[in-house]
């Protein structure tokens, strides 16, 4: 994500870092270019105006103009200016003082609300909360029976009265049914449609009068750049939105959507969608991608996901067979499961400081591979696993076939395990040094 913006305002900053002093003029001249950087990602004009003119007002200040690394100053007016612009700090979602918690998902349709209101749900059940799908799209088809999959997927309840009575009973019917099953936080999926009408506003108008939400999350599809933010500004008006979730940002190149919303609705972004998956919905901290846009990376992130995956008797059981050297191919695939819960390589590398997030754009990361590692490995026989010297030709022929692969590929993965055996065993008796943070073996 942010791609472009990033090189574009890498380029900007490189005639700043050319000159040892900087003059007035340099300055401008300098957030010339990052103005025209902005206004590429699709950064709404109102906001590109109001930052640049900020930035240069602070950084021809003597403050900067006067100082040894007048260039890493500007850097850091940038990155403040542009966390500002976002929100400043992270906004948590409102908790009711009474439950249930009712949150009103909106949002044109296709924009992401019903499978992130399954995310959102399923991120609250991990927190310990009792959430509730309440099914109010009565009108697109197979949208009750998406959210229903959706629910059933993340092990949510799904209150439906199916797709004949009206939006706005089944939305109060929802919360008495949270009220009676213990259900604290109720999710209501909206109607949504291909672009804003009067018919729509109407209703959720109707459902917000009828259930006095906590929240109305306003789900907007953060590819559509400028649209977005015109979709989240005329939303807010009629609505009064608490908060946006940008989905698809991990797909957004640009970064005008996340730059602009927050100037121009005046509510905060709350959460951003990363992906596909059922999982991959963060909340939205302004000040860490303000540093990924800036190639700064994102470390925080990066030790939350490393911190989520990790499991600590895996890592004591790890370090046992390390030491006796006892360590199988069923172990070797348990730390590939483990880097998969982190999520694919390219985002991951992409929060590494100095990376930029395009960088990989052209790299062969194949994350197949791990898909057929796991294949290979669990065609093989136990006896196999614990013991790999005993897989000769004909196994090999054996396990290609069963895992669909060929016998190179069963060679190669053969080889690697054999190069982290002999790796592991130089850390455990103290030849590389001390090492800490997870073992390392080929990818």
């Amino acid at each position: 994500m942010f791609g472009n913006l990033s090189d574009k305002l890498s380029q900007a900053f490189k005639k700043f870092r050319s000159k040892g002093k900087l003059t007035a003029a340099d300055v401008k001249e300098g957030m010339r270019e990052v103005k025209l950087a902005l206004l590429e990602a699709d950064v709404n004009f109102m906001v590109v105006k109001s930052f640049v003119k900020t930035v240069t007002d602070r950084a021809v200040g003597s403050e900067v103009l006067e100082s040894l690394m007048p260039a890493q100053q500007i850097i850091k007016i940038v990155n403040e200016e542009l966390c500002a612009i976002m929100g400043g700090e992270v906004s948590k979602l409102t908790i009711a003082s009474k439950p249930p918690t009712v949150i009103i998902m909106a949002g044109l349709q296709g924009a992401g609300k019903t499978t992130h209101a399954g995310k959102l749900a399923g991120l609250l059940k991990k927190q310990g909360k009792r959430p509730l799908l309440v099914a109010c799209d009565v009108y697109r088809p197979a949208a009750i029976t998406q959210l229903q999959v959706v629910g059933d997927k993340l092990g949510v309840p799904v209150f439906t009265m199916g797709d004949k009575v009206s939006p706005v009973k089944i939305a109060k019917e929802g919360i008495k049914h949270a009220e009676k099953n213990g259900n604290d936080v109720v999710f209501i999926d909206t109607a949504g449609r291909l672009q804003i009408d009067e018919d729509m506003m109407d209703e959720l108008c109707d459902i917000k009068k009828a259930v006095n939400p906590t929240e109305i999350l306003l789900v907007v599809d953060s590819m559509t750049g400028q649209v977005a933010v015109d979709v989240a500004k005329t939303f807010n008006e009629k609505l009064d939105i608490t908060g946006v979730i940008l989905t698809k940002l991990d797909g957004d190149t640009r970064g005008g959507a996340a730059l602009s919303v927050r100037y121009i609705t005046g509510k905060p972004i709350k959460f951003v969608g990363m992906g596909e998956k059922l999982d991959e919905i963060e909340p939205f901290y302004p000040d860490r991608m303000a540093s990924r846009i800036l190639g700064m990376g994102d470390v925080l992130s990066l030790i939350e996901k490393a911190e989520q995956a990790y499991d600590e008797k895996k890592a004591a059981e790890l370090e046992r067979k390390m030491r006796e050297e006892t360590f199988t191919l069923d172990d070797y695939l348990d730390q590939f499961n483990q880097i998969k819960k982190m999520g694919s390589l390219d985002k991951l590398l992409g929060m590494i400081p100095g990376m930029k997030p395009n960088a990989l754009k052209d790299a062969k990361i194949d994350e197949k591979a791990m898909a057929h590692t796991e294949a290979i490995i669990k065609s093989m026989t136990m006896a196999e696993r614990v013991n790999p010297d005993i897989i000769n030709a004909s196994r090999k022929r054996r396990i290609a076939a069963g895992s669909g692969t060929s016998v190179e590929a069963v060679n190669k993965l053969l080889k690697q395990f054999d190069q982290t055996r002999k790796m592991m065993k130089q850390i455990a008796s103290g030849k590389m040094g001390k090492r800490g943070g997870g073992f390392p073996f080929p990818i």
